[in-house]
């Protein structure tokens, strides 16, 4: 007499299957007498008013706004002359150390620290000393540079 080929695990993984298939069958039948019930009647719209706020009410038409389409801007804004920036800092030599060729200095506006080199610096300069410099973007952040001694 043969063996059955049905395995413990083979009819365990069809229980399941069926089980899953009838549990789906159950939800969607109980969705479509909450429909019926509730005389849904499917997608809800939402609709976006003249604030650019979601609500479930149409717009009011009155409250339109018209806007050119000359009138859109899709770049970065040209720069004013209120929005340019001097590029020339104060600040205080906080160490330098002449040997080595370097040292820091401290921002008087913001008080951020910035490296400085030897080879950005115009004047010879010390420590406590007050100095006008620029920044410039460096390996590891910004360094000062075109350091000089302010009169």
């Amino acid at each position: 007499m043969a063996k059955s080929q049905q395995t413990f695990n083979k009819s365990e993984k069809e229980k399941k299957r069926l089980k899953k298939r009838e549990d789906k069958r159950k939800k969607m039948e109980a969705r479509r007498a909450e429909i019926k019930e509730n005389g849904s009647k499917g997608i809800e719209f939402a609709y976006v008013d003249h604030n650019g706020n979601l609500t479930d009410t149409p717009p009011d038409p009155s409250l339109k706004v018209k806007i050119k389409a000359k009138n859109i801007e899709i770049s970065v804004p040209k720069m004013t002359d209120a929005d340019k920036v001097d590029p020339v800092r104060n600040g205080k030599v906080s160490f330098f150390d002449s040997s080595k060729g370097f040292g820091f200095i401290i921002d008087t506006e913001n008080q951020e620290k910035y490296f400085t080199h030897v080879s950005g610096i115009i004047d010879q300069i010390a420590e406590n000393d007050k100095v006008t410099f620029e920044l410039e973007k460096g390996m590891k952040g910004m360094n000062a540079v075109k350091v000089t001694l302010k009169k």
